[in-house]
């Protein structure tokens, strides 16, 4: 997965520098089948760093791609699982992979312990959400911040744009019952809730306190990504399972890591109240924060 997405970002960096693979090759004084099987994602090519460089150097890549694609090649070079620890200021490094991941989804589903999806929170939510201590941006710096939350709403344009993916979440109660910022702004969040989940491609189900213990209870909140297949239907990517601490992310694509959390997903679906069922509790919800 991860040399996939390294070969689509070399790829997107070239032809945004205007080069055919044929001119960056001769440019690069490298094979063109080399540059073929960077872009295809193919396992056993080589990274050094040197070479990562003057690829970057040749396609103009911004500050942030060039930190990000060392990273990513280093890991390649270290053999270890795609882990990125939060790395100076501004959004964290491994979480530009997920945006990544998220934008060539074909389906996304995500269950949410305690907070609305990032997907369909107002700008208010989302405010506070980013005012708290110890998250991935510094609540301390309005800069950060701001730059942060303004990303979280644009990425909603996912949901509405052309060849949508198929959203699916499932919120715990919990979600739905902890207030975050004053009324005012939950009775917000609730309706923007009721709002996506009228979108012919998301689905919103909750799961209530009275289901008792579920498979998710000591999982936390995760997501599943599925892609679409290529022209010829085979998998483009495998499905990737995606975890977020307080301190960095995991990117899980092992087909024994895959079908765990299938289980898990499984089984809270069906725990879960149906779409008509928790509309009815989101606006009942929604209704109790407006007379508060």
């Amino acid at each position: 997965m991860l040399r996939r997405q390294i070969g689509r970002k070399f790829e997107a960096l070239r032809k945004a520098a205007g080069l055919t693979m044929d001119q960056a090759a001769d440019q690069l004084d490298r094979a063109r089948a080399t540059l073929h099987r960077i872009e295809n994602g193919a396992e056993h090519v080589r990274f050094r760093q040197a070479d990562v460089k003057e690829m970057l150097n040749l396609y103009g890549a911004s500050g942030e791609d060039r930190e990000l694609l060392l990273a990513m090649t280093a890991a390649t070079r270290e053999n270890k699982n795609w882990w990125h620890d939060y790395v100076g200021s501004g959004l964290p490094k491994w979480f530009q992979l997920y945006i990544g991941l998220e934008a060539a989804a074909s389906t996304i589903r995500k269950y949410q312990t305690e907070l609305v999806p990032g997907l369909l929170q107002t700008r208010a939510y989302a405010e506070q959400v980013y005012a708290m201590p110890g998250g991935a941006i510094d609540a301390t710096d309005s800069e950060d911040r701001e730059r942060a939350i303004q990303l979280r709403i644009e990425r909603q344009s996912l949901l509405t744009r052309f060849s949508a993916p198929q959203l699916c979440v499932i919120l715990n109660e919990a979600v739905l019952r902890r207030p975050v910022g004053d009324h005012a702004t939950m009775a917000e969040q609730m309706h923007q809730i009721l709002s996506a989940a009228e979108l012919p491609n998301v689905t919103i189900r909750v799961l209530e306190f009275s289901s008792g213990l579920h498979a998710g209870a000591m999982t936390g909140a995760f997501s599943i990504m599925n892609f679409p297949p290529d022209s010829a239907g085979k998998e483009m990517e495998p499905p990737v399972a995606y975890l977020e601490s307080a301190t960095g992310a995991i990117y899980l694509d092992k087909p024994h890591e895959i079908a765990a959390y299938d289980a898990i997903w499984t089984d809270m679906f069906d725990r879960a109240l149906d779409d008509s069922r928790s509309k009815r509790l989101v606006k009942r919800i929604a209704e109790e924060y407006s007379r508060a």
